[in-house]
Parts: structure tokens; C-alpha cells; sequence
């Protein structure tokens, strides 16, 4: 089902809109997408281009002969992945959207560098954000409050 929906960079300062389906994400581990993110694997979702919609044009980056990536010159936020010839279609960083929790992943791209010991994690201890004192500590002395 596609859905519109909203999202942009960490400051703020890259807005945008798009009509996607959240159930057609996929996880990329290209070393391309590896380098680009510093990530493992991004989470990337499709869109037609003039299903884009950005509120406040992001930067690019050329990436590859082949390939450019929007993102944030101010924060650093990585917000998509777009070839350079012949686009009609564009990837959008899930992470980047407001509430990314609808999306699901679909299949795994460049398998050919999945790091494998980070596809499942299941059973390593986790801990919470807000349960790490000096980082409560550290956020209220800098704002009054912790972010929720």
C-alpha cells in the first residue's frame, strides 16, 4: 500500500515528502553504501522521482561515476541514493523519515558484502538510552531535559 509521508535530515534544515511503500524496503550492504553511510547496510525504500517532494533541497554528493546521494551539508544526515543517468526512480533512507516504523524490509542488495555477523543479533544484551546515567546527566546539563 503506498503511503505519503514525511521525513527529512537530523537539524532540520533538509524537509521532504514522498509517496512510498513502506512493506518494498530493503537493506543495501554494497561497499559503495557501506563507504557513503559508515554503516554496516542502509535501509533504503524506492520512490518514483515526482513522488518526491523536497521542502528544502538537500546537497549532493557524487558518489560513483554512476551514482549521487542527497544529504544534509549541515548535520551530515544521509538521505537517499539516485543514479545520474536516466533516474525516474530514487532511494530514500528510512531512517530519515519521521516514523520509520511502518517499513519492513524485503530482500537484501549487495549481498556480496552483507557482513554477516550483523544481520542477526537477537540475544546480545541491549541497553537503553535512558537508562545510560551519563548520558541522561550529559543531555539535561546542555538542554534541562532528555530528549524523548
Amino acid at each position: 500500500m503506498t503511503k505519503t509521508m514525511s521525513g527529512g535530515c537530523a537539524c532540520g534544515k533538509v524537509r521532504f515528502e514522498a509517496r512510498v511503500k513502506p512493506d518494498e524496503a530493503y537493506l543495501c550492504h554494497c561497499r559503495m553504501c557501506q563507504r557513503a553511510t559508515g554503516s554496516i547496510s542502509i535501509a533504503f525504500v524506492n520512490a518514483r522521482l515526482e513522488d518526491v517532494q523536497w521542502h528544502s533541497e538537500p546537497d549532493w554528493f557524487d558518489s560513483s561515476p554512476i551514482a549521487r546521494r542527497p544529504y544534509c551539508a549541515s548535520c551530515g544526515t544521509s538521505l537517499g541514493f539516485e543514479f545520474k543517468q536516466d533516474a525516474t526512480k530514487m532511494d530514500l533512507t528510512v531512517a530519515a523519515f519521521d516514523d520509520p516504523s511502518p517499513f519492513k524490509p524485503k530482500h537484501h542488495f549487495g549481498a556480496e558484502s552483507i557482513h554477516r555477523a550483523w544481520l542477526n543479533t537477537e540475544g546480545l544484551p541491549e541497553m537503553r538510552t535512558d537508562a545510560h546515567q551519563k548520558l541522561v546527566d550529559k543531555w539535561v546539563e546542555a538542554t534541562g531535559e532528555f530528549p524523548g
